[in-house]
């Protein structure tokens, strides 16, 4: 009876250490077979001319180690699976259009506006009477496309007279003849010769309106160049001023003396303008160019007959133009520098 329950004991302690053991194994080889790393695959390159893949063998049981790889089933895609041997072509693109309610097709503003000032040169038979001095002009256009554009555009150019104009000028207004003398016109000690008497002083000036074409000359980066021509409605006058004294009150009176106009004549004619300007601009982002320019500019008058330091003893008592160098054709260079936006 012991003898049987030492051997029931002996075959118990076998069995818990069988099952043990078991377990132990199992364990292992789910580890072993968990760290395998599949081998990586070939990528599948689709292309018209390579041969279509056979997939459609299938076995999944096999001895040898080169079965392992596992079939897949055959896949059709040749040319006419897919449609078509060769990709679809690109897509053509034509020139961006940019046009809006302030900008053009090709990018560029529909409208600008200028304004500048300066000095103007006359030259010709003007420098013989006038002297440089400054100038200013404003206007606004509307630009077809970058390359060319139109403006309306006002310049006033204010110009002195020559010593010699002065000096013939002075002449003339204090010229005594015998007849001027009879008439009551004039003293018999009044003056006879240029330089003598009450010495004067004067000016001159030219405004415009013109309408310009304007040819924008392509270039790269922030310089630019561009040509104008135009024509317009020139108006000129010519002031002859002499000291005077004047009573001036602000706060209090005093005396002064100025230069007050005691003569003028004036000339309207056709006029025509052509130059060159070179403009910077500010940035890549911004309309907004600094511009220097110069031009050539030609009113189109014919002087009249008057009174002149050569034919003052015989010109007649009731003549009034005293200056007809005004009525000349003018001719000065304006130079400008401003802003156009």
């Amino acid at each position: 009876m012991n003898t049987n329950r030492s051997f029931f004991g002996i075959a118990c302690r076998v069995a818990a250490f069988s099952f043990l053991m078991a377990g132990t194994a199992s364990l292992i080889e789910a580890q072993q077979s968990s760290s395998v790393v599949p081998a990586p695959r070939a990528p599948l390159f689709l292309t018209s001319g390579s041969t279509p893949l056979d997939l459609t063998g299938t076995s999944s049981s096999s001895s040898s180690s080169s079965d392992a790889t596992p079939s897949y089933a055959k896949l059709d895609l040749d040319s006419a699976a897919l449609g078509s041997s060769q990709p679809p072509p690109r897509r053509t693109y034509g020139r961006p259009n940019y046009s809006g309610g302030n900008t053009n097709p090709d990018g560029s503003s529909k409208y600008f506006g200028f304004g500048g000032g300066g000095l103007g040169l006359p030259i010709g038979i003007t420098h013989k009477y006038e002297t440089e001095s400054w100038g200013f002009q404003g206007g606004a256009g509307r630009n077809f496309n970058k390359t060319i554009g139109v403006d309306v555009e006002f310049n006033y150019d204010h110009f002195g007279l020559q010593g010699a104009t002065l000096n013939n000028q002075n002449y003339i207004y204090n010229y005594c003849t015998v007849a001027d003398v009879t008439a009551g016109l004039c003293s018999p000690a009044g003056p006879t010769a240029a330089g003598t008497g009450a010495q004067i002083d004067g000016n001159n000036h030219v405004w415009s309106f013109t309408l310009n074409p304007i040819f924008t000359i392509p270039t790269e980066g922030s310089l630019g160049a561009y040509v104008v021509v135009g024509g317009g409605y020139y108006h000129k006058v010519t002031n002859f001023t002499t000291p005077t004294v004047e009573e001036e009150c602000y706060y209090f009176c005093e005396e002064v003396q100025v230069n007050a106009n005691f003569d003028h004549y004036t000339s309207n004619a056709f006029g025509v303008n052509g130059g060159v300007g070179l403009t910077y601009k500010f940035s890549r982002f911004s309309n907004a160019r600094f511009y220097v320019e110069a031009r050539y500019v030609l009113m189109l008058d014919s002087q009249r007959t008057g009174v002149t330091s050569a034919n003052v003893a015989t010109s007649p008592l009731n003549a009034t133009d005293f200056y007809p160098a005004n009525s000349d054709r003018t001719t000065y260079i304006p130079i400008k520098v401003g802003i156009r936006f």
